[in-house]
């Protein structure tokens, strides 16, 4: 059973959160198509995760796969020539589907597969050396340093 959460006074008192409070809610709500194609995310490691879709049915010509910004598109048509069969029973499900993906920040979308009517994209948690932590040195006693002012700047004596 799920229940709406009301983010309001979240909102209210912070700035800068709007798209977490935004994938919080679109998670609560319950659309038609959602379980279609069904998925597996799974990490891989420390920093690598794999989606696998399955999508029986379906050849690689029938899908694309967009990834822009922090989202992955995945978007399926089934064949025309396919629709025109008379079938007696279907039983595989193959129809159009769009599913997406809201990735974290320094996520990479890498190479994708498609075998035995499994689709895997691999996914990389890349962080740029710039956000990495670094340490810092301590000095201390006379082997520190003072903080020099800038060139062409005066410090009063």
């Amino acid at each position: 059973m799920r229940t709406n959460f009301d983010f309001a006074p979240y909102r209210r008192s912070t700035v800068g959160f709007d798209r977490l409070f935004d994938l919080l809610e679109s998670g609560t709500r319950a659309e038609g198509s959602e379980g279609y194609p069904p998925f597996d995310i799974a990490r891989d490691g420390e920093d690598s995760y794999r989606i696998t879709l399955a999508i029986a049915g379906f050849r690689p010509d029938d899908i694309e796969i967009v990834a822009h910004q922090n989202q992955l598109i995945v978007t399926g048509k089934p064949r025309e020539d396919d629709e025109k069969r008379d079938y007696l029973h279907r039983g595989i499900a193959m129809r159009a589907f769009e599913r997406r993906f809201q990735l974290a920040d320094f996520i990479e979308v890498g190479d994708a597969m498609f075998e035995d009517g499994l689709l895997t994209i691999a996914l990389r948690r890349v962080v740029p050396e710039a956000m990495k932590p670094r340490r810092i040195a301590i000095a201390s006693g006379s082997a520190a340093h003072r903080l020099e002012a800038p060139a062409g700047t005066h410090q009063a004596a």
